[in-house]
């Protein structure tokens, strides 16, 4: 199969990112982009993960470039609030790896801390571990140049927070129309095949050797015309519907930070994202466990009580959600990007995640002269198995928590591994074998999501099996507490050192109120 001929069916930041990719990485293919004059776009993808920044850097995009067409800000981590229990304090998930020089036993030094210093917080375990939460905690933003953050780098530990519309507006303005990618603006109401089952045309007039479906989760071309079945993952994830809003900001200064907050309410969780002119909310829930009238009613409740404002008229949004994934993401000579393909719930801000994934996937495989059926039974596997993952990882958010109050939080602390029969089960294994082997990976978010809910790497019964031991208190001070005081005199120099940076604020001011 060869790929010289590219239509793209969908607009938004999904159809808009393919494009930007394929005109910047393939300029001398034909890229045709097709999108309906009246099909709304979901905007999806508000908030994002630090992988956006490897396809940012592979297709020559500069933050300065876009972030004032699109609201955005800057994010270095994620905050979960009441996922453990109802009324239990916050933790962060910071983006990067931990800083481990100095400690022991790596990041599970703070386990011994914990275990030593009964009264530590458990959110004390992202500030033990992460130099950037003092740029969190401080609201303020800046290059690590002398090293004074540890390990801290701007560029790898951040995301954004972004109005996902226009951004796809703005990469179709400033990249793919004036690069050369061509727009359509009209329906597809028929789709031509050959008779092996290959899309030939569109409409009888737009031909390609390639087709790339970005119509959302009605997934016109994969899902409806190749019929690749489609796999719903309800059983793992539940919710399936969320409802969002805009507010504006009562204290700019204050409420405009660096992190996405995730608040878990009766029946799922609300989203908190400040993008540069609002924030934007919404709630996730389950309509198996609360109705949408009722859902908008908690979801309100959750609003006014949150920020001290009259959130009845706001305008508000359903958003039917298509959790799962299909069989096959590229089949015959069809691929799927973005909700075409599958959608995860947004729990860890993945909206955009398999866009970015995916496509930089995409530009390996269409940098070959031809594709054949392995090329794409590896594009399929590889592709795949990074969603399982991702998906695996959501679900275990759930699964950790303790609450109780309802039915949903009830129901899902019964889920057991055997709702994790689709996929690989990575992290399920290392979250039952972890105090085997000595803690959790430090790569991925594992292990700031398990300490969060509570859960030790390396707990006190370990320690007595392991070390022999009947005294903790002396165990840790005879042979961690100097490592330990060490770190926690490097936490206050990294706030220090966070002070003398330029408030998150005034970076994006610099930004968004430059001519």
């Amino acid at each position: 199969m060869i790929s010289d001929k590219i239509i793209i069916v969908g607009g938004g930041s999904a159809g808009w990112m393919t494009a930007t990719t394929l005109i910047r990485l393939f300029p001398n293919k034909k890229i045709t982009l097709i999108e309906s004059p009246d099909t709304p776009v979901v905007g999806v993808g508000e908030s994002t993960l630090g992988f956006i920044n490897d396809w940012m850097d592979l297709i020559g995009l500069k933050d300065k470039e876009w972030m004032k067409d699109c609201d955005a800000t800057y994010k270095l981590s994620i905050k979960f609030i009441d996922f453990y229990k109802k009324g239990s304090a916050g933790f962060h998930y910071p983006f990067g790896v931990p800083f481990e020089l100095g400690l022991p036993a790596g990041k599970n030094t703070w386990s011994f801390k914990k275990m030593h210093e009964p009264l530590t917080p458990w959110s004390d375990y992202a500030r033990f571990l992460y130099p950037g939460m003092a740029l969190v905690e401080s609201n303020r933003f800046g290059e690590n140049i002398n090293g004074d953050l540890g390990n801290f780098n701007l560029k790898q530990n951040s995301a954004y927070h972004f109005d996902a519309v226009k951004f796809g507006q703005s990469l179709k303005d400033n990249i793919c129309i004036p690069e050369g990618v061509k727009h359509i603006i009209e329906d597809v109401k028929t789709v031509e095949k050959d008779d092996h089952g290959n899309i030939v045309s569109l409409n009888n007039k737009y031909f390609a050797d390639l087709f790339i479906d970005c119509t959302g989760f009605k997934s016109l071309l994969l899902g409806k015309e190749m019929q690749v079945p489609f796999e719903n993952y309800n059983d793992m994830l539940p919710n399936d519907t969320a409802i969002a809003c805009q507010i504006p900001y009562n204290d700019k200064e204050k409420e405009l930070v660096s992190f996405t907050s995730c608040t878990a309410i009766e029946n799922g969780w609300v989203w908190r994202i400040p993008s540069w002119n609002r924030i934007g909310t919404g709630y996730v829930y389950s309509s198996k466990y609360v109705s949408d009238q009722q859902a908008k009613i908690e979801f309100i409740s959750h609003l006014m009580t949150t920020y001290s404002i009259d959130a009845r008229e706001f305008n508000f949004k359903k958003i039917p959600m298509k959790v799962g994934l299909h069989k096959n993401i590229f089949f015959k000579n069809v691929v799927a990007i973005g909700l075409s393909a599958g959608f995860i719930e947004p729990l860890e801000s993945n909206g955009l995640f398999t866009v970015h994934q995916f496509l930089i996937q995409l530009a390996r495989l269409l940098s070959n002269d031809e594709i054949n059926q392995l090329d794409k039974d590896m594009f399929n596997k590889t592709c795949i198995d990074e969603f399982n993952n991702m998906a695996e990882f959501v679900a275990i958010h759930y699964y950790l928590s303790k609450r109780n109050d309802t039915k949903y939080w009830r129901d899902l602390q019964n889920k057991s591994i055997k709702d994790f029969a689709k996929i690989p089960n990575g992290d399920i294994r290392e979250l039952l074998n972890h105090k085997q082997v000595n803690g959790f990976n430090s790569y991925g978010g594992l292990h700031c999501i398990a300490t969060g809910m509570r859960n030790l790497a390396i707990d006190p019964i370990e320690v007595r099996l392991r070390n022999k031991v009947d005294n903790i208190k002396k165990f840790v001070e005879d042979s961690l507490y100097t490592q330990i005081k060490a770190r926690n005199l490097f936490m206050d120099a990294w706030k220090q050192a966070a002070k003398s940076k330029p408030k998150l604020i005034d970076v994006l001011k610099e930004i968004h109120e430059s001519s």
